[in-house]
């Protein structure tokens, strides 16, 4: 499998490149980025034009606007395509939806199989719960720039989904005068350091707290997980696929 990393000079992209060697039946094709800095010995594309030989798949971890612009390459080449970028907007998601009618696109907030399985815990934790407060709590690095983090978001719409998308969402309390719904899941982001991801979910009752959270202490997890999405996509016809897909 020819693997090309989109946003390969970011941490992600230089993770995915470490993880890559552990995978016999893998081959780093390339790069891409908006710019070559020299560091990598393989080569790095700042233009689709000159991407020399055609991978069997892209994975993506980059920003929005890029991934958009690689995603008219793929439709053009028909390769597959891994998205493990965050902070995508409503018509973003709807451009993605478009293309993976024309090509196969895996697409995840989180590629950590225990996050994915977490959400499925969380569907039944809010079904047993129905009366409780739900707030999600969310810390990551002082270099992420989305808020809250697509995990938070994908967490919540699972929850969301389990109680028949009866919940809305609140970001923002600050100019709020009024007390909390009881039909809303509220966002709390934390940004700091070198901070992997952590998440926790909590329920909160009148007289106690039910809470679930999950820890990241390396980035290697979410690289491992798009690459077995990779090898999960290779073959498949077009469409949208989810971790749900490849659990």
């Amino acid at each position: 499998m020819k693997v090309l990393i989109h946003g390969v000079n970011g941490k992600m992209g230089q993770e995915v490149q470490k993880q890559l060697d552990a995978y016999e039946d893998c081959v780093l094709l390339g790069g891409f980025d908006k710019e070559n800095t020299g560091k990598f010995a393989f080569p790095v594309y700042t233009n689709y034009e000159d991407i020399a030989e055609k991978p069997d798949v892209i994975i993506d971890f980059s920003i929005p606007k890029a991934t958009l612009s690689m995603l008219a390459y793929a439709k053009k080449e028909h390769i597959p395509v891994v998205i493990a970028t965050t902070g995508f907007s409503k018509e973003e998601n709807e451009q993605i939806m478009e293309y993976s009618k024309d090509l196969p696109i895996f697409k995840s907030a989180n590629m950590s199989f225990d996050i994915n399985l977490m959400t499925r815990i969380l569907q039944e934790v809010a079904k047993a719960l129905p009366n409780t407060d739900i707030e999600i709590i969310e810390a990551h690095h002082n270099r992420k720039i989305d808020s809250p983090s697509g995990t938070a978001l994908l967490l919540a719409d699972s929850i969301n989904k389990a109680l028949d998308n009866s919940m809305h969402y609140e970001f923002d309390r600050h100019n709020k005068h009024e007390k909390r719904s009881k039909n809303e899941i509220g966002f709390s982001s934390i940004r700091g350091g070198n901070i992997v991801g952590e998440h926790t979910v909590e329920f909160i009752g009148e007289n106690e707290t039910f809470e679930i959270t999950h820890k990241a202490y390396s980035r290697s997890i979410f690289a491992d997980g798009a690459i077995k999405a990779a090898q999960f996509l290779i073959g498949k016809p077009n469409g949208f696929y989810t971790m749900e897909d490849l659990l």
